[in-house]
């Protein structure tokens, strides 16, 4: 009996183990998940992100035979019958501010009816308004492209500020480096003036008495 017990109490404690285990497990994955970027939000739910239900996309639709273009305004999961052709918006997408190329994208399907009623897709993917020849409509009649996306950003990186400091001190010094001496006072060459010796003081007037004896 007491062998029994003692079987008992080990499997116990293996269960305990395993079980341990698994809880470890599972929290080792819910911790990598966390750590993943947008992992707890869902596609669009980035945080500053404007979500991808509330975006405002504009879209051209252009009807070959009369040469007629719409805008039609969407918001994802929408769509606008025109004739017999039904554009649906899925997405669409503006690359952030900061990023050097800009694109305006929009994930857009165009339905066409056929003569006999029944609907055809000739078109299911992602449109650029910035480079259209990367995915094109090719549809005898209708043709779609996006026109802009109305969505927000959160605040990028700052741009770091030009020191003053620097910029003062360099200015100064091209300053002082494009300003030119003044011109030196031209030399007087002229002839030094002749001296004149001091006038001899003049002889008195003969008086009466020499004039006389004379």
């Amino acid at each position: 009996m007491e062998a029994g017990l003692r079987v008992s109490s080990v499997s116990c404690a293996v269960l305990l183990l395993l079980l341990a285990g698994c809880g470890s497990g599972d929290q080792a994955q819910e911790t990598n998940r966390a750590r993943l970027p947008g992992a707890n939000a869902g596609p669009g739910q980035q945080a500053g992100v404007t979500p991808m239900a509330e975006r405002v996309a504009v879209l051209g639709f252009l009807n070959k035979r009369n040469g007629i273009v719409r805008d039609l305004t969407l918001k994802p999961g929408q769509s606008v019958r025109v004739n017999d052709a039904i554009v649906r918006l899925r997405a669409c997408e503006t690359t952030a501010p900061w990023e050097n190329e800009k694109l305006t994208g929009a994930f857009v399907q165009l339905d066409v009816q056929r003569p006999d009623e029944s609907w055809h897709r000739v078109f299911s993917g992602w449109i650029y308004k910035e480079s259209p020849s990367l995915n094109v409509v090719e549809h005898p009649v209708y043709d779609v492209w996006p026109k802009s996306c109305a969505m927000t950003y959160p605040a990028g990186p700052e741009a770091p500020a030009a020191p003053v400091a620097s910029s003062n001190r360099s200015s100064a010094s091209r300053s002082g480096a494009d300003a030119t001496p003044a011109p030196e006072a031209p030399a007087d060459t002229s002839p030094p003036a002749a001296e004149t010796a001091p006038a001899e003081p003049a002889a008195p007037p003969p008086s009466a008495a020499e004039s006389n004896e004379t």
